[in-house]
């Protein structure tokens, strides 16, 4: 009778864990994909600038091209964290449901 309701309480937390990591994929996509729109964004604008740049030779231009081209390199590297973080949260989910699983 002990065992039973250690393994319910064990149950009931890889449940409620389950549906954390759950959540925080949930959100962690919804700001990947606002982020990949925003890299597509930055990415157009450092290349325009890039352009302006080449056909003005002014060292303005220059500096806007390097100011663009560092935000959108800031962007790909928020990017490639947040892909990061999912990955891991997903193999994290993935042993979670393995442990649920045996455990029923």
């Amino acid at each position: 009778m002990v065992g039973n309701m250690i393994a319910l309480v064990s149950q009931s937390r890889l449940a409620r864990r389950l549906a954390e990591v759950g959540e925080c994929l949930k959100r962690l996509r919804e700001d990947l994909a606002v982020t990949e729109e925003q890299c597509l964004h930055f990415d157009e604008l450092a290349e325009d600038a890039r352009i302006r740049a080449l056909v003005s030779e002014t060292p303005f231009a220059e500096h806007q091209h390097r100011e663009a081209a560092c935000h959108a390199q800031s962007m790909a590297r928020h990017k490639a964290r947040l892909r990061e973080d999912i990955q891991n949260l997903e193999a994290q989910q993935d042993l979670l449901l393995d442990k649920y699983s045996s455990d029923a």
